[in-house]
Order: C-alpha cells, then structure tokens, then sequence
C-alpha cells in the first residue's frame, strides 16, 4: 500500500495496549489524537499504528511532519505535498486541497501539532467535514479540541520489574556501549534505579543510555539520583514535564562546551540536515568546521542528535532546550543571519546547477529544504531586501517545477514590494511571477509581467534577462494560440544574444524549446522534428532533464502527427522518465496524455484507456483540467475516440475507471513497461 510513513531506524518496545487500542480507534472514528507530554513517544507510537492501520485505507497513509513550521504559513502547503497535491490553480489552497481528498479514503498523519493547535483545529475542521473518506490521527501535547475528536493519551512505559522502560535502555544500552553486561547484580540495579527515576519516559530513558561508555551504569544512576534530590517547584513544571527536563538539562551537563554551544546553534535549522549544512549555520567563535564535526559526532553518541544515513535531525523537546540556551547566549540573530547566508548560498549554487549532470540532484535539494529556504527567505525579507530579491529569483523556477506555486507567487510578490526598484535580481524574480501566474493560467497577468521583464531586461543589459524575457513572452504565447509571435520573438532574442556564461546557456536552451513547440504548433513538423533532434542531443551531452524531456514530449507529439505512434510511445515514455525522476506531476500528466493517444493509434484502445485514466489523476494532482498548448485538445479527442472505437464503450470505460482508480505510482510504472494487463 502506498504511503510515505516514516521508516523505524530503532526497535519498537512494549505500546501493545496502545497499539490494540488505536486499532479500534481508527477503524470507528474520523479523528484520533495522540497526547502526552514530550519525550513520552507519540511520534513513534503513531508511525508503528500508521503502518499497521495503513492497508485499510484504499489511498495509503500520509505522513505531515509539522515540526519543522514555526507559524501556520506553510501549514496546508506541508499537508498538500504530503498528500500528493501540487495545485497549479488560481484557488484559496485550503479548496483545492478539500477538492483533492473529497473522494479519497486514506489515512492521515499529522504528527507534531501542537505549536499549531488552532490552525490545525480549523484545518482538520474544514477537511474532514468535506472528505468523508478520510481518518485522520494527529499527535499533540494538548488535544485538538475538534468535535468528535478522540483522546489517547500516551504514558510513559511501564518501570517496575522486567518492564518496557528496562528493555527499552537495555536495547539502546547495548548500541551505546556494546558488550556492556547489565544482567551483573549492580548494573542491574543501578538499571532499574534509571528507569524509576525518570518515570519510563522513553527520551529521557534514551538520553541515560547515550552515557555509556563513558560512564558506568552506577555511575549514570548516581548522577541522576543527584539531579532529582534537588527539589523543584511543582507549580512550574508538570511533574513529567519536570522529569523529561530534568533529564535533558543533565545530558547538557554532560556535554562538553562545544557540544553545547552547537546544540544551541543548530536549532536554528528547520528540518533533517546533513553535515555540511551543520558546519555553515553554526561555525563561529571557538566552534571551528572542525570542531562542528567532532561536537556533533558527541551529540549523536549522547543522543542529542539523531543520525539515518548521512541526515541527522533533533527531536522537538531537545530541540526547545536549546533554542533556550541560544536565546540565553545572546545568539538568535547570529544564527538567524548565518542560516540565511547558508541558504542562499545553496540557492545560488542550484541555480547555477541547473544545467549540470547534477540537475536532478539540486531539483530534489531544493524540494527537500523547503521550509529552510522559506525561514531564511522570510529573515532575509525583514533584515535584507536585496538579498531576498536574489533568494526568491533563485529558487523560483525549482519551487514552480515542485508545484509550490502560490507560496512562490507570494514570495516573489513581497521580494518586488521589499527590495531595490531595479537590477538583475529583481529582473529575475519579475521573470519568476510571471512563471508563476502563467502556470497558474493567468495569462493575461503573464502577459503583463512578460512585458515588463522585457523592459527590466533592457535596463540591465544582460543577456541572461533577455532570454528570460523572451521565454516567459513565448511561452505565454504558445499557451494562448500565438505560436508564430512566440517563435518570432524568441527567434529574435536568440540572434542577439550571446551564451557566455552557463546561467544565459540555461535559459537559451529554454527558448530554443520554445521555438519547437512553436513550429510544431504552425504544422511544420519536419523543422520542428530537425530543431528538436539537435536540441536533444544538446542537452543529453550536458545531461540536462528539464529541458530534454520536454523536446521528448514535442518529439512523441511531432512524430503521432506524422503518423508514427510506435516513435511517438517511444518518445513519450522517455519524456515521462525524466518527468517522475524529477517529480513534476504537470509534466508526467502532459506526457500520459500523449502515450494513451500513441497507444490508441496502434489500435490497442484498452491500454489507452487505462493510461489515460491514469492521467486523470495526475491532472488532479496539479488541478487542472488537462491544460497544454491549443493543437492538444483534438488529440486527446482522436484518442478517446479511436480507443472506443477499437474496444467499445462499455471496455472502454472499465479501462479508463482502472487506471483512473489505480496509486498514481503503480499506474505511471505500468505505462512507463509497456506492458499493461488488462
């Protein structure tokens, strides 16, 4: 089934009650949540019940990770992605995302709400009264306080005897210090003696175990009986609350000051993150990039921070415990200004990218520090103006190819009211709306904005502006009927310009496919099939996706107008490769289109049909209507019309509702074999 649950990287231990009762819980009603103060285990609770709930719902199970948000503003924008949706519209994205579930039965995660209540509540609100498919299960450390909403509050694991809480430290005992023999008398007691102290909750029971090694099993009771003989104000803290804190604040002790000054520090960053990203936010003062690396190598053993693969990421409550001491050290706006630097850099390095052999990989980069780029954004809009033009014209177009089109369209809005009047970066963010409202179907805004970038282009004398300008403009023109003013002025603009630097190169291999779609649209296939070839081939020397799967889509459609549908599938199926390699669900939708219609040409109308179905639902994924430039409409017409003709209407139908009913991953797999059993 399909879903993108998390994935375990530690063993799971005890919640068999839990787990049974959340079973019952889903199964019978809409909303379930997950309470319990931080640290008690409500994430992995949810992932272990998700997985096990999962094949009870026809559309899979999502998984929202909320923690990286630190406001509302990318709230439905995380749950649209979660979920599949990358609406193109001109729509409020609270209706497109209700018109996307109306119909799904899935189960959804939204895990870490509680910073979010009251946004999450009137989500959830809106959501699950227009979507009678879908169950939701959210952890908080507050209820939700939404009608029909049912509580499960999560206590920590059982401590006396052989309980959940000993085996959950003797399991990650035996990762921190192996070989360690805890059935001896004294580390067996002195291993009870933890568990009681910090009450069974599993983080703080994580954070002891991260102690040895360097120390003793007796040696970690002591220091944390030690802790709790100081008595403390009940009044301040819940008494678990109390225990989870008291537990932190001792492994912070434990910390050397470097260690202690990066867990600060590395609060900032939003999300998981990679090593060289911890070494640019929070190198400075006494923490050396060298440095970084050894305290975060600390911060792992200490459980601090908790590594999978070459990501690393912090949980909430640590988390929180170290914003404090980074507000404590006077730091906040130090590591803000770093964070932004660092990634606005990766934005120009991506940017620069975007024609390389590692296109793919910025593409997927970008995609993945999504709510980084929107904090650092953000910072630079209110500290930066300038920079913040550079930012949102960098990062653009990646955000328009994921679908993030109206937080770009808001983005780009406030970098233009914020930043300089003129220059190249404004230029380049002009460029990016106009992307932006184009994709959305607003044309006539496109149209405006094309001009106007043509204007700031010419102030900025750079050839890299022009080509934009021109692209926007042409493309606007193909999306209206007017392929030969599209080919006439890119053809114009690339006559006049020059490829000096790999950026222009970028954007001149982008009109050059403008001049292909054109001469296709104007019926002059054999320049547009001999224009394509050489632009093909262009790219595949630089191996650039992007550009190249869209002369496969011209090539697919040049060659079913030339009467080849064989070449045609061939081409689209190449096209739709690189589309899924690069998650673009406006193009893999394009592309399905044009393979059913080459499929119908060969006479096989039930394959059609199903991958045409399969279209549909991508084309719901971006929320249009099967948009394209004018010559598609009578193709998609001769392909339902040839297939119905070749199997009837009745075999037609039962192809079209199977592909359009199929997980969007296992109908484009089939389509992408060939090999489709009906």
């Amino acid at each position: 089934m399909a879903s993108n649950i998390p994935e375990e990287t530690s063993s799971f231990v005890g919640r068999k009650a839990e787990l049974a009762r959340l079973e019952h819980t889903l199964a019978t009603h809409r909303l379930t949540t997950l309470t319990g103060s931080g640290g008690v285990g409500k994430t992995r609770l949810a992932v272990r019940a998700a997985r096990q709930a999962a094949d009870a719902h026809r559309d899979g199970a999502w998984w929202a990770d909320l923690s990286p948000l630190h406001d509302d503003g990318l709230l439905i924008a995380t749950v649209s992605d979660a979920v599949g949706l990358s609406d193109h519209t001109l729509r409020m994205p609270i209706d497109a995302l209700c018109e996307w579930l109306v119909d799904k039965e899935l189960l959804l995660i939204l895990d870490s709400c509680e910073h979010l209540r009251s946004a999450c509540a009137h989500l959830l609100g809106e959501i699950i009264t227009t979507s009678p498919g879908l169950t939701v299960l959210a952890t908080s450390r507050q209820p939700l306080d939404i009608r029909g909403e049912q509580v499960v509050e999560v206590d920590p694991l059982p401590v006396e005897g052989a309980a959940d809480a000993l085996t959950l430290f003797r399991d990650r005992a035996a990762a921190a210090a192996p070989g360690l023999a805890l059935d001896e008398p004294g580390n067996a007691e002195a291993a009870a003696e933890i568990c009681r102290n910090l009450e069974g909750i599993p983080l703080a029971i994580e954070l002891a175990a991260g102690a040895l090694g360097r120390d003793t099993v007796e040696q970690v009771a002591a220091r944390i009986r030690s802790r709790f003989d100081v008595p403390a104000d009940a009044s301040l803290w819940p008494p678990r609350h109390r225990t989870l804190r008291t537990a932190i604040g001792w492994s912070h002790e434990l910390c050397t000051p470097l260690e202690r000054l990066l867990w600060a520090r590395l609060t900032v960053l939003r999300g998981d993150f990679d090593e060289a990203a911890a070494r640019e936010v929070c190198t400075g003062g006494p923490l050396t990039a060298d440095g970084v690396t050894r305290a975060l190598n600390g911060l792992v053993a200490k459980s601090v921070v908790r590594r999978d693969g070459a990501r690393h990421r912090m949980l909430d409550t640590i988390r929180e415990y170290g914003r404090m001491w980074l507000a404590e050290l006077g730091e906040e706006r130090a590591a803000a200004d770093r964070h932004a630097a660092c990634f606005l850099g990766l934005a120009r390095k991506a940017h620069a990218g975007w024609t390389g052999d590692d296109q793919i990989s910025w593409y997927h980069r970008i995609a993945e520090a999504h709510a980084d780029l929107c904090a650092a954004l953000d910072h630079l809009l209110a500290h930066d103006t300038e920079a913040a033009q550079e930012m949102a014209g960098r990062i653009g177009f990646f955000w328009c190819c994921c679908g993030h089109l109206p937080q770009t369209r808001e983005y780009a809005r406030r970098a233009l009211a914020a930043g300089p009047a003129e220059g190249p970066h404004r230029t380049r963010v002009l460029w990016v709306l106009g992307i932006t409202v184009m994709l959305q179907g607003d044309y006539p805004a496109a149209r405006r904005l094309g001009r106007e970038c043509t204007r700031a282009a010419a102030r900025d004398g750079t050839d890299e502006g022009t080509l934009a300008a021109a692209y926007l403009c042409g493309l606007t023109d193909l999306m209206t009927g007017r392929p030969e003013a599209g080919l006439r002025e890119v053809d114009r603009v690339l006559r006049s310009t020059s490829t000096a630097t790999p950026l222009e190169k970028a954007y001149r291999l982008r009109c050059r496919l403008i001049t292909v779609f054109a001469l296709t649209g104007l019926g002059r296939l054999d320049e547009a099939a001999e224009a394509a070839a050489v632009l093909r081939a262009v790219c595949e020397a630089q191996d650039e996706c992007w550009t190249r799967s869209y002369v496969d889509y011209q090539l697919a459609l040049i060659a079913l107008l030339k009467g080849d549908p064989e070449s045609s599938a061939a081409h689209a199926r190449s096209m739709l490769a690189g589309k899924h390699r690069m998650r673009d669900r406006f193009g893999i939708a394009l592309g399905l289109d044009i393979l059913a219609a080459a499929i119908a040409a060969q006479g096989a109308g039930a394959r059609a049909a199903r991958v045409y179905g399969t279209g549909q639902v991508y084309w719901r994924m971006v929320g249009h209507p099967q948009r394209g430039t004018p010559e598609l409409e009578p193709l998609r017409e001769a392909c339902e019309r040839q297939a119905r003709e070749a199997v009837g209407d009745a075999a037609y139908q039962r192809a079209f509702e199977r592909g359009r009913s199929d997980n969007a991953e296992v109908g484009l797999a089939a389509a992408l074999q060939g090999e489709l059993l009906m």
